[in-house]
């Protein structure tokens, strides 16, 4: 049996938010039996975690699929339960993960920040490639569809307004083509939103690839956002987004960029987490 916590992180006024599973100090469990644990549990992510013989942690990431190189919020998921736990000593720690290793601080209140990749800007895609997947009339074309990685490739969709948004209505299928063909691990559609309520945008983020058809709440997707805003819309050095409301789960997902000279040095996703349950698993 596997002992897992279930957290769910990025959550808004302690409700909604992505549970993921935690399962502590099983470095005996193979690859098949951690991804088999994953698949019982059904969540987007479950985070293994083990000692590091180069950080303070080593955390892997599976799907019910396979695995993954990082995973943004099962990450604040793991460091908001061993905050509540009372088993963190410090305010900064490391993570050895298969995208590097990465930093996590805890502020006083309990929000966690996990620093992510550098930005890597890639293909800007034609919207004919989404004619047969959704429809391509709500797509914005003042803004450019790109591919944009802080750690995981994600296809970058800006949509005309929340509302449109909130309609979408993807053809899976065609979408998991379109991923494989594109490298990437799914689409992260966007909206803007006013200003006058603090929120940069509304995300929607559909990896069916994954066997995720949608998700409520992604940190490395919502990274390579704030990148391609700063590129393209506004410069500045925090942005708030929130996601998951056509799953009545809503999110809020903060991210910082520490930047010189109008170049970004350094990614922060960041957010809160609560904890759900612990239950057992078997392999």
């Amino acid at each position: 049996m596997v002992k897992v916590h279930v957290v769910s992180a990025f959550s808004k006024d302690n409700n909604g938010g992505n549970k993921a599973g935690l399962v502590f100090n099983r470095p005996d469990l193979s690859p098949i039996q951690k991804m088999a644990v994953a698949k019982e549990l059904g969540y987007a992510e479950t985070a293994f975690v083990t000692k590091s013989s180069v950080a303070d942690f080593r955390l892997e990431y599976f799907t019910p699929t396979e695995e993954v190189p990082l995973c943004g919020h099962a990450t604040i998921g793991t460091f908001s339960f061993l905050n509540l736990m009372n088993k963190l000593s410090k305010n900064e720690y490391t993570i050895e993960t298969k995208s590097g290793i990465l930093f996590i601080s805890v502020t006083s209140d309990g929000m966690i920040y996990m620093e992510q990749n550098l930005p890597n800007y890639s293909d800007v895609l034609s919207v004919d490639l989404f004619s047969d997947c959704l429809d391509t009339n709500s797509i914005d074309s003042k803004l450019p569809i790109q591919i944009v990685s802080t750690g995981l490739r994600d296809i970058l969709l800006p949509i005309k307004s929340s509302e449109e948004l909130k309609n979408l209505k993807p053809n899976f299928s065609v979408m998991t083509e379109l991923s494989k063909k594109q490298n990437v691990i799914g689409v992260h559609a966007f909206a803007l939103e006013n200003k006058e309520n603090n929120v940069t945008a509304i995300c929607r983020n559909f990896a069916p690839l994954y066997d995720i058809d949608e998700e409520s709440a992604t940190g490395t997707s919502n990274c390579g956002l704030a990148c391609y805003l700063f590129k393209y819309i506004e410069k500045k050095s925090n942005y708030i987004f929130e996601q998951g409301y056509n799953l009545n789960s809503p999110s809020r997902i903060m991210v910082n960029l520490r930047t010189h000279n109008d170049i970004i040095d350094a990614v922060f996703v960041g957010g809160f987490g609560i904890y759900i349950e612990t239950k057992s698993v078997s392999v």
